[in-house]
C-alpha cells in the first residue's frame, strides 16, 4: 500500500509540473523560468523523500525473490533502461541486485546478518535508486532477518587447579561459550557429562548472562588421580537446536603427604683397587608419590665407615649416582659403609634412608717396568752374529704371580734375547746384517707379568746400521756405443756416464777417471778425458775418421769408501766420417807426383780405343770416397775426339782420327766425389797425335808391344771376368761365415791406429771404403803407383755388399 500511494504522489506531482509548465509556457523571460525550475526540483524531492520497506532471512540462496521494487516505486518496466536505473548501497554493493526486465530485486550473493550487524537487533541493508530524465532518488530498506545458524562456541579449551585438599562443596568458575545469533537463538544452556566428582550449577549474573560453575562432591587424591577430564556442553534456543561442546582438564595439585623411598634399604658394590678417579659407583634411585617440589629429591652422603681425613666417595645431590672420589688401595682398607639420606623439597619436607656397603678386590694394578742400557749402537753392517747391542733389565712392583714378568722380543728381527740372570737380558745380533735392505730397526721389547688379567708393556730401541763399503758402484749397461762426426770441435761434449752406488754417504761418493791406454802411437787421454764428478766425457781434439775410425775405451767409476771400490764400463766411440777430403790423382812419375799425363798416339787408332787413363783415389769412405770423371769441353768450343769413362776414367776415342785433328791435345777431366758438397780435382791430359811412319822405332816398339798386350787383354779379359764371378761367388759365401763368427766371438781390442794397413780398391762404380765396427779397410785393386796400367784386375763386389776379405790384416 506504501508503494501504490508514494506512485499516485509522484504521479500527481509530475501532472502538476506539466500543468505548471503548460501554464507558464507562454511567458517568457527570466522569472518564469526560475519558477519552473523550483518546482521541477520541489517535485524531484517530494519523490525522493519516501522509503521502500523489505525484508529477507539471512543465508537466502542467489536469486532469491525480495520485492517489486519498479512497480512500488511507481516506475514502468519499459523506462528502467532508458533512464538509466541503477542501485547504489552503502558498503557492500554486490548483496542485492535488480532485474531490469522484470524490475524485481533479489539475492545475489551469500548475506551474513552476524557480518553485516554483529548482535544488533536491528539489521537493514539500505539501497538508494536512481533513475535520470528526471532525475529521481528513491530509499530502500531491506531488514535482514535472523536465523539459528551459528553454534554456541567455546574460546578453547579450559583448564582448572584444584589441590587435593581442596574440601567438599569448593566451586569452580568456568567460562561460558557465547552465539553470534541473537533473541532465543542465542539462549544457552549447559550440561555436563557423567562424572562422580563434580556436579554443574549456573549462575545468572545481572546482565542477564549465564555462567557455569563447578561443585566439588568427592575428595581427591592426586597419588590416585592426577587429572580429571570432563564434556561441557551448550545448547541455544533455537529450531533447530544446535550445541557447541569443550573439554574442561581439571590438574590435581599435589600436597607433600609422602616421604621419599629407595628401592630397597641397603646395597652392596664390589670393586677392583686403583679403578679410575671419578668411575661410578652405583646409582640410587629414591621415589616420591608427590608432585612437583613436593618430589624433588636431594641426595647427601650423611657418614662414611672408617672414618677417614680423605673423602673416598661423592655423590650427585641431583641423580643419586655415587663416584669414587679419591684412590682405593686395597692394602689400606678393604670395605667402606656409605649412608644416604634422600630428602624432598616440600614444606615441610621428608627424608628416606640407605645404606650401602662397598668391597674392594686386589687387583693386578703395577705394570712391568723396562730398562734398556749399554747400548752399542750403531751397528756395523758386517758385525758377527752374536754381538751384544744392548742390556735389558725388567721388574715388577706386584707380588707372586703378578710379579712374575717374561720377556719378549717382536718377531721377523735379526735380533734375539738372550736371558743373562733372572729378570735380566741381553739383546744379540741372530743374523746377518745389510744395511741396503734395511738401514734402521724398531726393536720391540715387550715384558708380560703371569697376572690375571695379565699387564704387559713395552720399550722400543731403534738400532741403526752403519754402512760398510761393500757395493761397487754399477753401471746400468757393461757397455755403450757413441756416434761422433768427426773434425768436432776440440773439448766438446760427447757422452755421460753414470753409476750408481748402494752404499750411503762417503761410500756412495763416485768418481770417474779414463782406464790409460795406447791408441796407436799416443795416449788415450791425448783424445778424451772424463770429469771426475759429473762422468761427462769430451773429446779433446778433433776426430779424423781417416785415422781413427773406431775408439774403444774403459772408463773407471770408484767410490770414496775405505777400501774403494770401483766398476769399469766399455765405450765404443765410432767417428763419422765427413767428405772432408778431395780426390787425389795418382799420376805416373817418381812418386806419383802432381803433374800432366802425357800420351803418344797413332793417328790411324780406330774409335772406342783407350789412349790413356787417369786415376785418382779419396781418402773419404762410402759415397764421400765414390768418384766420377767428366771431362772438360775444349777452349773455344771445339770438338773433342775422346772421352772419359764416368767411373773409369779411361780415355779413349770417339771416332777415328785423322789429319784435321791437332797434333797436340790437350785434355781436361774434372774428378769429383759423391759427398756433400762434392769436393773435386782436375787431371791435365797431354796427347801428341803421330803418324805411325814417323813414329821412332823404339816407339814403334813400344807402340807394337802395346797393341799386342792389349789385344792379348782384351782376349784374356772374358776369361778374367768369369774367373772373377766365381771368385766372388766364393767370397761372399766366405765372408758371410766370417762375419758370423766376428759377430759372436768377443770383443777385440779397440780402434786401428794411424800405422795400421789399408786396401784400397776400384772397380767401374768408382773408388770407395768400407767401414766395420773393428776393421777400417779401403778397397782398391789399384796396385802401386809404379804398376804397370795394363795389369790391373778389379776387386770390388757389387755396390752394397761388405768388402772384406777373409783374412783379418790385407798388406797393400
Amino acid at each position: 500500500m506504501l508503494a501504490g500511494e508514494l506512485s499516485l504522489k509522484a504521479d500527481s506531482l509530475t501532472s502538476e509540473i506539466s500543468l505548471s509548465a503548460m501554464e507558464f509556457s507562454w511567458r517568457g523571460g527570466f522569472e518564469a523560468r526560475r519558477l519552473l525550475l523550483s518546482l521541477l526540483l520541489l517535485a524531484a524531492w517530494e519523490a525522493g523523500s519516501g522509503q521502500v520497506h523489505y525484508s529477507v532471512s539471512e543465508e537466502a540462496k542467489h536469486g532469491t525473490f525480495v520485492g517489486r521494487i519498479a512497480q512500488d516505486l511507481g516506475l514502468e518496466l519499459a523506462e528502467l533502461v532508458p533512464r538509466l536505473f541503477r542501485v547504489a548501497s552503502k558498503g557492500r554493493g554486490d548483496l542485492l541486485e535488480v532485474n531490469l526486465q522484470n524490475g524485481i530485486l533479489f539475492v545475489n550473493s551469500r548475506i551474513d546478518r552476524e557480518e553485516l550487524c554483529g548482535r544488533s537487533a536491528e539489521c537493514s541493508i539500505h539501497l538508494e535508486v536512481i533513475v535520470d530524465r528526471p532525475l529521481q532518488v528513491f530509499h530502500v530498506a531491506v531488514e535482514v532477518k535472523d536465523i539459528n545458524d551459528n553454534p554456541p562456541v567455546f574460546r578453547g579449551e579450559q583448564k582448572v587447579l584444584i589441590s587435593e585438599s581442596a574440601p567438599l562443596d569448593s566451586r569452580f568458575p568456568l567460562e561460558g561459550a557465547s552465539d553470534a545469533d541473537i533473541g532465543l537463538n542465542s539462549l544457552v544452556t549447559y550440561r555436563l557429562s557423567l562424572n562422580e566428582y563434580f556436579t554443574l550449577k549456573v549462575i545468572t549474573k545481572t546482565d542477564k548472562s549465564i555462567l557455569p560453575e563447578l561443585i566439588l562432591r568427592k575428595s581427591l587424591d592426586r597419588e590416585e588421580m592426577p587429572e580429571l577430564n570432563i564434556l561441557l556442553t551448550a545448547l541455544d534456543g533455537g529450531k533447530p537446536e544446535l550445541t557447541g561442546s569443550v573439554q574442561i582438564q581439571i590438574t590435581i595439585l599435589d600436597v607433600n603427604d609422602n616421604a621419599p623411598e629407595f628401592d630397597t634399604p641397603g646395597y652392596k658394590v664390589v670393586l677392583f683397587e686403583n679403578i679410575p678417579n671419578n668411575t661410578r659407583v652405583i646409582q640410587l634411585n629414591a621415589s616420591d608419590l608427590d608432585e612437583g617440589p613436593n618430589r624433588e629429591i636431594s641426595y647427601g652422603i650423611r657418614m662414611i665407615l672408617p672414618v677417614s681425613e680423605k673423602c673416598m666417595f661423592s655423590i650427585n645431590a641431583e641423580t643419586g649416582e655415587i663416584r669414587i672420589y679419591g684412590k682405593l688401595d686395597f692394602e689400606e682398607n678393604n670395605e667402606y659403609e656409605i649412608q644416604v639420606n634422600a630428602i624432598d623439597k616440600g614444606i615441610p619436607s621428608m627424608a628416606g634412608h640407605c645404606t650401602v656397603l662397598v668391597e674392594v678386590l686386589d687387583l693386578n694394578d703395577n705394570t712391568p717396568e723396562v730398562m734398556i742400557t749399554s747400548l752399542s749402537l750403531p751397528v756395523r753392517e758386517d758385525a758377527q752374529v752374536g754381538t751384544v747391542i744392548a742390556l735389558i733389565s725388567v721388574s715388577d712392583r706386584d707380588s707372586g704371580a703378578n710379579g712374575q714378568v717374561t720377556c719378549t722380543l717382536m718377531p721377523h728381527s735379526p735380533f734375539k734375547l738372550v736371558s743373562t740372570f733372572k729378570n735380566y737380558y741381553s739383546l744379540v745380533l741372530d743374523s746377518a746384517l745389510d744395511r741396503e735392505s734395511m738401514e734402521n730397526y724398531e726393536v720391540v721389547v715387550t715384558a708380560q707379568d703371569a697376572g690375571s688379567p695379565s699387564l704387559s708393556t713395552t720399550a722400543s730401541v731403534s738400532v741403526e746400521v752403519a754402512d760398510v763399503n761393500d757395493n761397487a758402484p754399477a753401471f746400468a749397461q757393461p757397455e755403450y756405443t757413441v756416434l761422433v762426426k768427426e773434425n768436432n770441435p776440440p773439448g766438446c761434449h760427447i757422452f755421460t756416464v753414470s753409476a750408481w752406488d748402494a752404499d750411503a754417504r762417503e761410500n756412495a761418493l763416485v768418481s770417474y777417471s779414463l782406464v790409460e791406454r795406447r791408441v796407436g802411437e799416443r795416449a788415450l787421454s791425448s783424445y778424451v778425458s772424463v770429469h771426475a764428478e759429473s762422468g761427462k766425457v769430451y773429446a779433446l781434439q778433433p776426430l779424423d775418421h781417416e785415422e781413427l775410425e773406431l775408439l774403444q775405451f774403459q772408463v773407471s767409476a770408484r767410490d770414496a769408501g775405505v777400501p774403494p771400490l770401483g766398476s769399469n764400463v766399455t765405450l765404443q766411440v765410432f767417428v763419422l766420417d765427413e767428405n772432408d777430403n778431395a780426390p787425389a790423382l795418382l799420376l805416373p812419375g817418381p812418386g806419383g807426383g802432381a803433374g800432366a799425363l802425357s800420351q803418344l798416339v797413332a793417328r790411324s787408332v780406330g774409335a772406342g780405343h783407350v789412349v790413356a787413363k787417369v786415376r785418382a783415389v779419396d781418402a773419404d769412405s762410402g759415397y764421400n770416397a765414390w768418384l766420377s770423371y767428366e771431362l772438360q769441353p775444349a777452349v773455344g768450343g771445339a770438338r773433342s775426339p775422346f772421352r772419359v769413362g764416368l767411373y773409369t776414367g779411361e780415355i779413349s776415342t770417339t771416332r777415328d782420327l785423322d789429319e784435321a785433328d791437332a797434333p797436340r791435345q790437350r785434355l781436361l777431366v774434372l774428378v769429383k766425389d759423391h759427398g756433400e758438397p762434392a769436393l773435386t780435382a782436375t787431371a791435365t791430359v797431354l796427347l801428341s797425335l803421330e803418324d805411325s811412319g814417323q813414329a821412332p822405332k823404339a816407339s814403334s816398339r813400344a807402340s807394337t808391344g802395346a797393341a799386342g798386350a792389349e789385344a792379348a787383354l782384351v782376349d784374356v779379359n772374358v776369361y778374367l771376368i768369369i774367373a772373377i764371378c766365381a771368385v766372388s761367388s766364393l767370397l761372399v759365401l766366405t765372408l758371410l761365415l766370417y762375419t758370423a763368427l766376428r759377430c759372436s766371438a768377443p770383443p777385440s781390442e779397440g780402434a786401428r791406429g794411424p800405422g795400421k794397413p789399408t786396401l784400397v780398391c776400384s772397380s767401374a762404380v768408382g773408388s770407395w771404403s768400407y767401414s766395420q765396427q773393428r776393421r777400417q779397410r779401403v778397397c782398391s785393386g789399384e796396385g802401386p803407383p809404379k804398376a804397370d796400367l795394363m795389369a790391373f784386375s778389379p776387386c770390388l763386389p757389387p755396390l752394397g755388399e761388405d768388402c772384406l776379405s777373409p783374412s783379418s790384416e790385407v798388406s797393400p
